[in-house]
């Protein structure tokens, strides 16, 4: 079984992928715990292995680790964990026989984060033609893949919690409030909090429209586009601009990567 390792600035995601025996993968656990670049491998095996027992999944059962990161500095602990509680050397994405496999036609490919690269590997192989993909993490990126398979480009926008960070600290008498969807479809707020939550809500809802409404008028031919990511789901129900949802477009791709450097060994 592989164990997959989705290193976020907000989170890290840690998931066993096994073999659906249909030539596909079925993820069989996943756990997430609060990026610190300072917890340390041993501290995460602590953590995980309780949650591997629990699930009734031993750690003998995992055959491959797969890392991909956006946080560079809390990779030497996760290299440890699996080195040193699973006897494994992790596979990186994105590098030796993990590379992403597809060119950047781009201006610094170097830059590109894993996340991007990794959600790209995986839309390509599961969806045919010119792509927009967007992914709602700390920050919501929007990233275009054409149809065989070049990253183009993309946008990188304030993801909607940093934006409502920053609306409420930034502000005296504002309040905390939930990201959910309006009890109704009125952009007309009584009340502070309404007011709060259309001018969050619905203004992302625009400016996710807008931007993507300009990306296929750019791109000049019909393009897919694919959300992933923790809030797709809530602004799917609001919005039809996307033509599908894949929450777990992340570990699929890393899943494959996995493949590739293993049929590679």
């Amino acid at each position: 079984m592989l164990l997959a390792i989705d290193v976020g600035n907000t989170n890290v995601v840690f998931a066993v992928i096994d073999d659906d025996g249909q030539g596909g993968n079925r993820i069989k656990a996943r756990w997430r715990i609060a990026t610190d670049p300072r917890r340390t491998g041993d501290e995460y095996a602590v953590w995980l292995m309780q949650l591997l027992q629990i699930r009734g999944i031993g750690r003998e059962a995992i055959d491959q680790i797969i890392v991909s990161t956006v946080v560079p500095r809390a990779l030497h602990n996760i290299e440890v964990l699996a080195r040193h509680y699973f006897d494994l050397e992790p596979i990186i994405a994105g590098q030796g026989a993990a590379a992403y496999g597809f060119d950047m036609d781009v201006d610094q490919p170097g830059s590109l984060g894993a996340d991007r690269a990794v959600n790209a590997v995986a839309a390509h192989a599961k969806h045919a033609g010119d792509l927009i993909l967007v992914d709602f993490g700390t920050a919501t990126t929007f990233d275009v893949i054409d149809f065989n398979g070049a990253y183009k480009g993309g946008i990188i926008a304030p993801g909607i919690n940093l934006s409502l960070d920053a609306l409420v600290g930034n502000t005296a008498l504002l309040p905390r409030i939930a990201i959910r969807a309006p009890d109704s479809d009125s952009v007309i707020g009584t009340n502070t909090e309404d007011q709060m939550l259309i001018g969050v809500f619905w203004g992302y809802v625009a400016m996710m429209e807008g931007l993507i409404a300009r990306m296929r008028a750019e791109i000049g031919r019909p393009a897919k586009v694919v959300a992933t990511g923790g809030l797709a789901v809530l602004f799917d129900e609001h919005t039809d601009i996307f033509d599908a949802v894949d929450p777990d477009l992340m570990l699929e791709g890393l899943a494959i990567l996995a493949q590739r450097a293993k049929a590679a060994s």
